[in-house]
């Protein structure tokens, strides 16, 4: 009689499942053919055989199923045949995800312990913007209370900046500042980072920084506007005393050098107050400007600038609309680009001032063909006090809080600069305002009605 396979070791391949059903069914059919031989009653022997294979298996079935439904954590029972390699496969499989469930469950409570001894808040919304859950921070600095739970983020943040934001951001972003709803003195920053359909919206205390900034900006006022009296005084002297025509020529570069610096400190102390007013002021007054003629003045200033250097300056106006800003801040930001082309092109290059009309607003370009400016540089350009090479800008006698006006006056405007510069290939420094902040004049809208109006004659002659 054939032995049966031993079913208490692992498959090794695919038909092991198979080979133990096979191998106990032989074994059966073995013992009912031996049985037939000895009784003479075959037939008989093999039907018994195999209704007593059925009524085991139909046993160890019911022993299966009653394993199945017991605690995850209950070993197999001995049993024989294929269900034994089923039942010690599927053990295994549970006793393995069990365990990877304890992981995840230990990984999830670090996550969420270290969630709530964050010192910033934290919370958590679904797909329909409501309160799912939040950090002991948040309860603390936004009043938040249980009830508040499936509430939407919008009946607690009431801010109009903020909803803004929040419907409009995308992963990742640079978040929101804003005064607390809450308490006017307190300064927050929101940053909303998106997973899958939910989002986390973390919300900073930043008021310390705030009032450090604050500081910062009051003592740079307070400083250059000091130093501009003793600096006027120091500048009329030295002019008075180079003046005299019987200064000894020992004394005449002395007082040319100290004639330069204090010029350089006066514009220094100069560009810093236009910078204190540009980021104390939140919203300046804002009035119709003639770009046409503010961009002639700029090109006559710009001339002014140009004699030692003897640049090609030319002027390209495409567009007859103007705009709605503060005149003396745009006028210092355009300026500053011109005057920065100017510096930094090799003499007699050539320099374009453009300003021209297109589908997302209004464009002001000032092209060169100088010296560029290497990549790894121009993110950092508006910094204040930033210099590509320091011992060139001394050379030119720059500040190096130019573009750091630029960038403050076109964030009061909403407008954007642009920078694209290559080494040895010149660069092109483009504002773009946007379409809100212009304004096209009546007889430029009536030019244009009437140039539609007669391609329409000429399209269709026979409705005219």
């Amino acid at each position: 009689m054939m032995k049966p396979a031993d079913n208490k070791r692992r498959p090794t391949n695919r038909y092991a499942l198979l080979w133990a059903d096979i191998s106990w069914l032989l074994f059966w059919l073995s013992g009912g053919v031996a049985l037939g031989f000895y009784t003479s009653y075959l037939l008989e022997s093999i039907i018994a055989a195999l209704l007593s294979y059925s009524l085991w298996r139909m046993y160890t079935l019911q022993r299966f199923n009653t394993w199945i439904n017991k605690p995850v954590n209950t070993p197999s029972p001995d049993m024989l045949g294929g269900l034994s390699v089923v039942a010690s496969q599927l053990y295994q499989n549970r006793k393995q995800e069990r365990l990877t469930q304890q992981k995840l469950m230990g990984l999830v409570k670090k996550i969420r312990s270290s969630l709530l001894a964050l010192q910033d808040a934290v919370i958590l919304l679904n797909d329909t913007d409501d309160l799912e859950w939040w950090n002991q921070a948040a309860e603390d600095l936004l009043a938040l209370q249980s009830s508040d739970q499936g509430n939407s983020i919008f009946n607690l943040i009431t801010v109009p900046e903020f909803r803004q934001y929040y419907q409009t951001t995308v992963s990742p972003n640079n978040g929101i500042h804003m005064v607390s709803w809450l308490n006017p003195g307190r300064y927050l920053k929101c940053e909303v980072t998106h997973f899958g359909g939910e989002k986390m919206l973390i919300i900073y205390d930043v008021t310390r920084l705030q009032h450090l900034e604050q500081m910062r900006q009051d003592f740079v006022a307070n400083v250059s506007h000091e130093l501009r009296t003793p600096l006027t005084v120091l500048m009329g002297y030295l002019e008075t005393f180079s003046d005299q025509p019987d200064i000894a020529p020992q004394w005449q570069r002395g007082f040319k050098l100290m004639t330069q610096q204090t010029s350089r400190m006066n514009s220094i102390v100069n560009d810093l107050l236009l910078l204190s007013r540009l980021e104390n002021e939140e919203k300046p007054a804002l009035s119709l400007i003639d770009m046409t003629r503010l961009l002639t003045q700029l090109l006559d200033d710009a001339n002014v600038y140009n004699k030692e250097y003897g640049h090609q300056i030319s002027l390209q106006v495409n567009t007859d609309s103007n705009l709605y800003g503060a005149e003396l801040y745009i006028n210092s930001a355009l300026l500053n680009l011109v005057v920065n082309a100017i510096k930094y092109t090799p003499k007699g290059g050539n320099i374009v001032i453009s300003w021209t009309a297109t589908e997302k607003g209004c464009v002001f370009a000032v092209i060169d063909d100088g010296i560029g400016i290497a990549p790894q540089h121009i993110s950092r350009l508006t910094e204040r006090f930033y210099r590509v090479d320091s011992g060139r800008s001394r050379a030119t006698g720059g500040t190096g809080l130019g573009l750091a006006i630029v960038k403050h006056a076109l964030y009061q405007h909403q407008a954007s600069l642009n920078i694209e510069s290559e080494e040895g290939q010149g660069s092109t420094f483009s504002i773009l305002f946007p379409p809100a902040s212009i304004c096209v004049p009546k007889t430029a809208l009536t030019t244009t009605n009437k140039k539609l109006s007669d391609s329409n004659k000429l399209k269709n002659p026979e409705k005219h």
